[in-house]
C-alpha cells in the first residue's frame, strides 16, 4: 500500500452517497531521454500514487501549484490519458484497461472542461456544430433532434439560438467557455471534471460561469472534480478539497475544516496567499484590519517531478521540517480531526 492508499477508503466523503467515481494508487510516469553522461534514463513522475474517492452529487476541488500533476490526474480519471499504473473505476465499472471499442459506451458519462476556451473550440467550425459533434458521434437522433437538443443546451448555459451559427472567434471569453460546457453537457453526463474552467477569464466573468456550475450541478445532479490552482475559487464550490504538491495528494479533508485549520504546512502557505475579496490584501478578521493569519512566504524552488527529494517531498520549502522528513515518506494518513494529511507533524491533530 502506497502513501496515497489509504484515503481510497475515505470516510469523509459524503456519506451516504454512492462512490461514482475511485481511483486507486493511480501514476503517471513520463520516460525522458537518457542523461548524456549517465546514460540513465530519468522519469518524470507526474501523477505519483494517487487514490479518492468522489461520490455522487458532490464536488471535489483539487488544488495545487502549477505543475504539481492536477490535470494530468484530471484526465487520467476520465481516461484521456493512460495510466501508467493503478486503477479507475467510474460508477461501479473498472474502466482502467478498457479498449476504445468498450470505453465508447462509458464516454458519454463522464465528460471535461478544458481551461482555455479558445484552443478548445475548433476556429473553423460554427458553435452549434460543435456541441452537435458529442450527439452525433454517440448516435443522438436524426438532425432534427440534435438541432432542438443543442438548442436547448444553448438555453441552458445562457446563450441563444441567434449564437448557433456563430463562430468561436465572434463570442467573448465566458460565451466561449459556456459553448465548452454546453457541449459537456451534451451526452447527459454523471461526471465532470473541469480543468481550471475559469482561469483565462476575467474576475467578473469567473463569478458568472462559477455561478453557472452551481445551477447546473443542481439542474441535473452532477458530479465534478474541479480543478484549480486558486483555493478562493474552489472554496465557494467544493464539498471537499484535495490538495496537490509533486504529484501527490498532502492534504484532504472538508472545505471549511481544510479552510478553518489547515493540517499541512502547504496547504497553509497557500491558504495565507488567497487574497481578500474586498481589497485584495490577506484575510482579516471581519473587517478590524488585522490579518487572520500570518503571511507565509515560501523559500526555495519547486523540486523537479524528475528527482524528488527523499522522505517528505515538501521538506526542501517546510518551514517546520525536520531529520525526520528526510528520511521517511509521510504516509496519507487521518488525523482526529477527520483530516487525511501526509505530514509527520501536522499542524492540527
Amino acid at each position: 500500500m502506497t502513501a496515497q492508499h489509504i484515503a481510497a477508503v475515505d470516510d469523509d466523503a459524503r456519506p451516504g452517497r454512492d462512490v461514482l467515481l475511485r481511483a486507486t494508487d493511480i501514476t503517471k510516469h513520463y520516460p525522458l531521454r537518457a542523461d548524456a553522461l549517465t546514460r540513465r534514463r530519468k522519469v518524470l513522475r507526474a501523477v505519483d500514487g494517487v487514490s479518492l474517492e468522489v461520490r455522487t452529487g458532490e464536488t471535489l476541488g483539487v488544488v495545487g501549484e502549477s505543475g504539481c500533476g492536477k490535470s494530468t490526474l484530471g484526465r487520467c480519471l476520465v481516461r484521456l490519458t493512460e495510466l501508467t499504473s493503478g486503477r479507475v473505476e467510474f460508477d461501479g465499472q473498472d474502466i482502467t484497461t478498457l479498449s476504445a471499442r468498450r470505453l465508447r459506451p462509458v464516454r458519454p458519462g463522464m465528460q471535461l472542461v478544458f481551461q482555455d476556451p479558445q484552443a478548445s473550440l475548433n476556429p473553423r467550425r460554427r458553435a452549434g456544430d460543435i456541441v452537435a459533434e458529442p450527439l452525433l458521434v454517440h448516435r443522438y437522433g436524426n438532425a432534427a433532434a440534435v438541432r432542438r437538443r443543442v438548442a436547448g443546451l444553448f438555453d441552458v448555459v445562457g446563450l441563444t439560438a441567434a449564437h448557433l451559427d456563430r463562430y468561436p472567434h465572434e463570442f467573448s471569453g465566458g460565451q466561449r467557455q459556456r459553448i465548452g460546457i454546453a457541449r459537456a453537457l451534451a451526452t447527459a453526463p454523471k461526471l465532470i471534471v473541469a480543468d481550471e474552467p475559469v482561469s483565462a477569464l476575467d474576475v467578473s466573468i469567473q463569478a458568472q460561469v462559477l455561478n453557472l456550475f452551481a445551477d447546473l450541478q443542481e439542474e441535473f445532479a452532477l458530479t465534478y472534480v474541479f480543478i484549480a490552482h486558486d483555493l478562493g475559487v474552489v472554496r465557494h464550490v467544493s464539498d471537499r478539497i484535495a490538495v496537490m504538491y509533486l504529484g501527490e495528494i498532502v492534504e484532504l479533508g472538508e472545505t471549511e475544516a481544510l479552510y478553518g485549520a489547515p493540517a499541512h504546512p502547504y496547504t497553509q502557505a497557500l491558504l495565507s496567499a488567497v487574497p481578500d475579496i474586498d481589497d485584495g490584501t490577506p484575510a482579516t478578521d471581519g473587517g478590524t484590519g488585522t490579518p487572520t493569519r500570518e503571511r507565509i512566504v515560501l523559500t526555495g524552488e519547486v523540486p523537479s517531478p524528475v528527482d524528488k527529494p527523499s522522505g517528505c517531498t515538501f521538506r526542501t520549502r517546510c518551514p517546520y521540517a525536520r531529520e525526520r522528513c528526510a528520511l521517511e515518506r509521510p504516509r496519507l494518513t487521518r488525523t482526529s480531526s477527520g483530516r487525511h494529511t501526509a505530514c509527520h507533524y501536522p499542524l492540527t491533530d
